[in-house]
């Protein structure tokens, strides 16, 4: 735990009074009913501080391009075949989606001045960006101009006439009416007729079916075309073109129903994996929603490793780095500048280059914590647009195009042998006519029979097995693996899973139930150890707790208080902690033992100068927190205890938190019990 000492000596803080947070809220509310929130989120270490930060990077500026006004019209007109989405009766926002559409594809720094910049889309939308949109807002009170909305005289909606709700309306009806929910719409499912066409434009069966035709034809004529030799056996040559079309009926039904069966599964499958949480804020608290409830205007957090699923402009944060490389291609860390900073430069005409205050969906949260509004969702969605796009057949599996390359081969052999063998037996024929006594149609008879002998040869040539063979061994590996509680959406998709020599899986939420707790700990010389991971000498968790000084169970509720995204919330009506699995664990053991009563209360009682988000190359994460009794600054760092260990030269006594310093052997212990930790996963 970091003590006063523990403070950089060299750490540059602005000491500058900062008003406490607890709960200063102001609402501005207009005749219609509406209100714009202005919670102070200084203490929030979520958020950027308002004021001049020692440890925000500066904005270059060094001479470039700069921008001193931008034509509305000409950063706003429509592309071609786009013109529908400037379009909506009736709609009581600023702008409409077509408009929110031109900040991104490309992103573009005009189109967002020409809307007015951060707060002038939030005022268009009728949301605010601390408070995010109203949990009482069913059809919209108030209508507003794009001209109001763009304003920057005041940051109050403009007082306009109020529109009759309607009684009995769901909650956001004109939201969802005007820029749609965030929902791609089902793809058509595929007829059963048209799956069972598909299987059968196979190579292999239409040269089955080309096969079994003339086979049953010729068969035919022998059973009814000739006359049979007087007590000889009846005629069944019919029965092998038969039983060839039986084999293509049950390669065809076998295959389209299976792959039927398997897409409406699919679609299923689909759905509940789509089916995440997303933290948003509404009424100026945080709410757990499904993704598909995200709404144009609400304000979103995000944290590393969440997977953008809406488009939108950066508010404000922490070091936010964003992977963009499924929209663009580059994999390249993508820094944000939040909105209102990126405004201010575009007026005073300083340079560009860098400033970027775009959330595109799909792109990942690399590095940084913050909050961004929502623009665009579903359809009108950066993301949503490449899935529509994408929407295409599926390819043939190398194992299909592998049967096409053998159907092709069989038919050229099969047939280059067939007519070689046609003409040798034909010359042959027409050389003894001369000396042919048969009758004209005892010569046709033999004519044919040389006719059947080619067709023959391409039949027996054709081998009727393999389609069979091959769709019911991927039948039954599909079988197999449905057993193992895998479900394969095509058929002879079961190969690519025959061809796997390894699979990757991240374990946890996969292999494992996705909750964590704390189950051991050292805290300088005392320990402790929950009752499955007990040994000989030491204390369990409430023991160990119980003996704690209240200024050390102070210091230990501060850290894992403040170094946290985690927040509170309900999971299936029980109270929880949400976000990631590790501060849960740590922050519900500060509740269990730790007397920790409320984490906004622990949150608002500690005045945060600056929040350092978790670095996946640094592997740890820090707060600078005034003391206070401003005797001073403490650093809170949370990481990799191997990594964090190396840049310690002091140690705090457990109980009076007393500093001294940490010999080697100090350090040699710590190591060694790091190194136990490991082994006992």
């Amino acid at each position: 735990m970091a003590g006063n000492s523990l403070a950089p000596p060299t750490l540059a803080i602005d000491t500058r009074t900062r008003p406490r947070s607890d709960t200063n809220e102001t609402r501005v509310v207009t005749p219609a009913g509406s209100f714009v929130s202005n919670i102070s989120n200084i203490s929030n270490p979520f958020l950027t501080p308002a004021h001049s930060n020692p440890f925000q990077t500066p904005v270059p500026s060094d001479c470039g391009a700069s921008v001193l006004s931008v034509d509305p019209e000409a950063a706003l007109r429509p592309d071609p075949g786009s013109e529908a989405d400037f379009q909506v009766e009736n709609n009581p926002f600023a702008f409409s989606p077509g408009q929110l559409n031109k900040l991104q594809n490309p992103k573009s720094l005009p189109a967002f001045q020409a809307l007015g910049g951060i707060s002038g889309i939030a005022r268009g939308l009728q949301s605010d960006i601390n408070a995010g949109l109203s949990l009482d807002e069913a059809t919209v009170r108030t209508s507003i101009t794009f001209e109001q909305a763009v304003r920057r005289t005041s940051d109050k909606f403009i007082e306009t006439p109020e529109r009759t709700p309607q009684p009995g309306s769901d909650s956001f009806v004109d939201r969802a009416r005007v820029f749609g929910k965030n929902i791609l719409p089902a793809k058509k499912a595929t007829p059963i007729w048209v799956l069972m066409w598909n299987a059968y434009n196979d190579r292999v069966i239409i040269l089955l079916t080309v096969a079994a035709v003339i086979s049953l034809a010729l068969g035919l004529y022998e059973t009814f075309g000739t006359t049979p030799e007087p007590g000889g056996p009846p005629s069944v040559d019919w029965v092998e073109g038969v039983a060839i079309i039986i084999a293509i009926l049950i390669v065809t039904l076998v295959g389209s129903l299976n792959d039927w069966q398997k897409e409406r599964a699919f679609v299923r499958l689909n759905a509940k994996k789509d089916d995440r949480e997303i933290k948003v804020v509404r009424s100026g608290k945080s709410f757990m929603i499904n993704v598909h409830d995200v709404l144009v205007g609400d304000v979103l957090h995000l944290e590393p490793g969440d997977l953008v699923p809406v488009d939108g402009i950066y508010i404000n944060g922490n070091d936010l780095k964003c992977d963009e490389s499924s929209a663009t291609g580059e994999s390249d860390a993508i820094k944000k500048t939040p909105g209102g900073q990126v405004m201010e430069i575009l007026e005073s005409g300083a340079n560009q280059k860098g400033l970027d205050p775009f959330i595109i969906s799909g792109s990942k949260v690399l590095e940084g914590v913050g909050t961004f509004l929502c623009t665009s969702v579903g359809v009108h969605s950066s993301f949503g647009k490449i899935m529509m796009s994408v929407r295409t057949d599926i390819e043939a599996t190398p194992l299909q195009k592998k049967l096409e390359r053998l159907a092709v081969a069989i038919a050229k052999l099969g047939s280059t042998a067939a007519g070689l063998l046609f003409f040798v037996l034909l010359f042959r024929f027409l050389g003894g006519l001369s000396t042919d006594e048969r009758s004209s149609s005892g010569k046709a008879s033999a004519f044919l029979d040389i006719l059947i002998v080619a067709v023959t040869i391409i039949v027996v040539a054709v081998p009727e097995g393999l389609p069979l063979a091959v769709t019911l061994a991927l039948a039954f590996a599909t079988t197999r693996l449905l057993k193992e509680n895998n479900l394969v959406r095509v058929l002879r998709a079961c190969e690519t899973m025959g061809n796997a020599t390894a699979i990757c899986s991240d374990k946890t939420g996969t292999l494992t139930t996705n909750k964590m707790t704390v189950v051991a700990g050292t805290f300088g010389q005392s320990n402790f150890a929950k009752s499955e991971n007990e040994k000989p000498g030491i204390q369990s968790v409430s023991q160990w707790a119980a003996g704690l000084s209240q200024k050390t169970k102070d210091a230990i509720v501060q850290s894992v208080a403040i170094n946290s995204t985690a927040f509170e919330g309900e999971e299936d009506g029980q109270f929880a902690f949400i976000g990631s699995k590790t501060e849960t664990a740590l922050l519900q053991l500060a509740r269990d033992h730790l007397a920790m009563q409320s984490l906004a209360e622990a949150r608002n009682n500690e005045q945060v100068i600056q929040m350092m988000p978790f670095d996946s190359s640094k592997k740890c994460m820090g707060a600078v927190i005034k003391l206070r009794d401003n005797s001073g600054y403490r650093l809170l760092v949370k990481g990799a205890s191997e990594i964090l260990l190396n840049y310690c030269s002091a140690k705090a006594d457990v109980q009076s938190l007393a500093t001294s310093d940490l010999s080697n052997s100090d350090r040699d212990g710590i190591i060694s019990i790091i190194d136990s930790y490991a082994k006992d996963r």
